[in-house]
């Protein structure tokens, strides 16, 4: 089974200290928002880089074409 995105910023925010209180206000979001979110596993690729970039961390959103191997 493959893990959420939810699921993964859940640990890169634990391995940085970071609650998921702390995180929503650092990306301007309230708890709420944030735990529905969460919840929901509803991101759009610009919050998945905001919540990457307050957390030190890269996000890298890509499609590979299985036939041709070509990323996009």
């Amino acid at each position: 089974m493959a893990i959420t995105m939810g699921e993964k910023i859940k640990i890169i925010a634990n391995r940085r200290g970071v609650t998921l209180a702390q995180l929503a206000e650092m990306t301007n979001q309230s708890r709420q928002n944030m735990s529905n979110k969460m919840k929901r596993d509803n991101f759009s690729e610009k919050e998945l880089q905001e919540i990457g970039e307050v957390l030190n961390c890269d996000f890298i959103g890509k499609f590979r074409m299985r036939d041709t191997g070509e990323e996009i």
